[in-house]
C-alpha cells in the first residue's frame, strides 16, 4: 500500500505501525520520526518562517475569513506519489490543505484512492485514530501492541498521580496557552492531558476548540502556573515568542509570574499533534507538576522554566 500523510500526527502513527516504507508522501512539517526524513514533500507553507505570533494570527484570521488554508497542496507531487491511501483532517480549517481539494485530486488520480480524515478531540479519539489507520492498512495486531503500550504507560502515570493526591499533594491551578499573542487557551485533548497529569486547567475545556482569552482574565484567575505551549512551536521557538510578544503592563501582577512559575514547552511535538507522543506530553506535565514523584519522566529538552 502506498500512503500519503498530510498530517504530522498521521505520519507518526503510520511509522509507529511499522509502515514507514509504505509512506510515499508527507508534509513539510513532518519532522518525526527519523524514518519520515527524505520522503517526498507534498505541501508548502503559505506563511514564511520566523514571523511573530501576532503576524501569524492576523494571517490565520484572514485565511479563515477567505476560506483558505495555510498550506499549499502540491497537486503534481501528490499525483506522482500514486497513493492508495491519503490521510488528512478537517478538524482545523487552516492546519492542512482543504479536504475538498484533496478529494478532488484523489479522484483525478483514480477511483480506488481512499481519503481518510482523522479528527480526534480527546485521548480516546487519538487512540481511535491509530485503530482507524491500522484497519485501513491491515496492521491491527501492531495497533493492539502499540495501544497496549500507550494505555499501560498512561495507566501507570495516573496511578502515581492518585497516590500523590492520597499523600496530600494538591493539584496545581494552571492555565495552558495554545497561543501567546493574542493569548488563546488550550483545547481538545490538551486540557485532558493536563488533568490526567495531575493539574487543574482553569480555562481549557476538554473536547472543545481552543478559544481566545485576555491577559486580564488570566491575571484575575490567579493561576499557580502558566504553561506556554503554542501550536507548532518547539521549545526554542516558544522561548523566543515569549521574549518578543507584547506583554500587558500588569504582567508582573500575574501570580504565576510573581512565583516564577512560567513554563515553556515543546508544544509542537507533544501537544499540537494528536499522535502517540501525547502520552509523552502527559508524562512531561506530571514531572512539571510533581517533580519529586516523577523524576526524569520527560523527553529530553522538552520543557523548562523561563525568566519572566
Amino acid at each position: 500500500m502506498r500512503i500519503v500523510s498530510l498530517l504530522p500526527s498521521a505520519t507518526e502513527i503510520v511509522c509507529a505501525l511499522g509502515l514507514s516504507r509504505q509512506l510515499v508522501g508527507v508534509t513539510h512539517e513532518c519532522d518525526w520520526p527519523p524514518q519520515a526524513a527524505g520522503k517526498p514533500v507534498i505541501t508548502r507553507p503559505v506563511i514564511a518562517a520566523g514571523v511573530t505570533s501576532a503576524t501569524i494570527d492576523r494571517r490565520v484570521r484572514a485565511a479563515v475569513a477567505a476560506g483558505s488554508a495555510l498550506y499549499d497542496l502540491d497537486e503534481d507531487a501528490l499525483r506522482r506519489a500514486r497513493p492508495d491511501l491519503i490521510l488528512t483532517q478537517s478538524l482545523c480549517a487552516v492546519c492542512a490543505p482543504s479536504r475538498d481539494t484533496v478529494e478532488e485530486v484523489a479522484r483525478s488520480i483514480g477511483p480506488d484512492v481512499t481519503v481518510v480524515s482523522l479528527d480526534p478531540t480527546s485521548l480516546e479519539g487519538i487512540f481511535n485514530s491509530i485503530s482507524t489507520v491500522a484497519a485501513m492498512t491491515e496492521t491491527e495486531r501492531r495497533a493492539i501492541d502499540l495501544l497496549g503500550r500507550l494505555r499501560g504507560r498512561l495507566r501507570r502515570i495516573e496511578e502515581r498521580v492518585e497516590r500523590s493526591r492520597a499523600a496530600g499533594h494538591q493539584p496545581l491551578r494552571v492555565i495552558g496557552l495554545e497561543w501567546l499573542d493574542p493569548p488563546m487557551v488550550v483545547g481538545h485533548w490538551v486540557p485532558e492531558q493536563i488533568r490526567r497529569a495531575g493539574g487543574w486547567d482553569l480555562l481549557g475545556r476538554e473536547g472543545e476548540p481552543s478559544v481566545r482569552t485576555t491577559w486580564r482574565q488570566i491575571r484575575d484567575l490567579e493561576p499557580d502556573m502558566l504553561l506556554l505551549m503554542p501550536c507548532g512551536f518547539d521549545l526554542a521557538g516558544t522561548v523566543r515568542e515569549l521574549g518578543r510578544m507584547r506583554r500587558p503592563t500588569f504582567w508582573s501582577e500575574i501570580v504565576a509570574v510573581e512565583r516564577q512559575n512560567v513554563i515553556a514547552l515543546d508544544g509542537s511535538a507533544y501537544f499540537s499533534r494528536p499522535g502517540p507522543r501525547v502520552v509523552d506530553g502527559i508524562a512531561m506535565l506530571a514531572e512539571i507538576f510533581d517533580p519529586s514523584r516523577f523524576v526524569d519522566a520527560s523527553p529530553p529538552m522538552s520543557w523548562g522554566p523561563v525568566p519572566v
